[in-house]
């Protein structure tokens, strides 16, 4: 099987906060991937609206199959590129801080919602999704969505592990001075859980917070492929399904396991 071929756009995504200015950088960054070859361009949390929403989060909210993912899928089937993006949700009466995952087609493929919520401004805004797992196929390679802050947990991870992702894709805002999450952590859960962790964030300051970038892809073998700075950027790199089954044929932590001991 050919490697899958991955973009990350690390930038002020949706900066000023206004929906037109993410779908505006969302088409340019998935131009510049289908030029260079990627069939999935994966974008920062909360990407079409910019993170620093304050006490607006509900203006600039939307449901899940609203005008923003509407215009999203006319960017993925122009450009031919799969894109998973982050949004915030509106469903019912609550918020939810969600990523979409659509197709090369403009299909949508996988909707999931961040479980672990971040700080207390995540928290009054926001309500956690209550499903860990969710995945869905793209050429052959099983993709599963995290949200930031879930993949500093380890068992997010080892559920995706032993549900068969393939490729985590984890669309993030890490804000100084956490640099050691991008730096040390996402590639300690690709090693620890053996799968590729596709980690892509936000750059530069935007209201008050400051972005750390370092956006990467991480291999189960414990080397990062790409690796971004802290100024924006567009990593492309391939997923080679191939490294995936020899890295798992040497590092036997998942086949090893002994979950009868691992109580609460």
């Amino acid at each position: 099987m050919p490697p899958l071929r991955i973009a990350l756009s690390q930038g002020p995504v949706g900066v000023p906060a206004t929906v037109d200015a993410g779908l505006d950088a969302l088409d340019r960054a998935a131009r510049r991937a289908a030029a260079a070859g990627a069939r999935l361009l994966v974008t920062p949390e909360l990407s079409l609206t910019g993170y620093a929403l304050g006490d607006r989060p509900a203006e600039r909210a939307e449901p899940a199959d609203g005008p923003s993912a509407q215009a999203v899928a006319r960017v993925a089937a122009a450009h031919g590129v799969a894109v998973a993006y982050g949004y915030p949700e509106r469903a019912g009466d609550r918020l939810h801080n969600s990523v979409r995952l659509v197709g090369p087609d403009g299909a949508p493929l996988a909707d999931y919602r961040k479980t672990h919520l971040y700080g207390g401004w995540e928290t009054a805004h926001f309500t956690p999704g209550d499903t860990l797992v969710v995945q869905a196929d793209l050429d052959g390679v099983r993709l599963g969505l995290l949200v930031c802050y879930d993949v500093e947990f380890p068992e997010p991870v080892r559920a995706h592990a032993l549900a068969g992702t393939q490729v985590l894709l984890v669309p993030t805002a890490l804000m100084r001075p956490y640099e050691r999450v991008a730096r040390t952590v996402v590639p300690t859960r690709a090693w620890e859980s053996q799968l590729y962790v596709a980690y892509a964030n936000r750059c530069g300051t935007e209201g008050e917070f400051a972005f750390t970038g370092l956006s990467c892809l991480a291999a189960p073998d414990g080397t990062v492929p790409a690796r971004a700075g802290d100024g924006a950027d567009l990593l492309v790199a391939d997923v080679d399904l191939g490294l995936l089954a020899a890295s798992r044929a040497e590092n036997t932590y998942l086949a090893d396991r002994r979950p009868e001991l691992y109580g609460a």
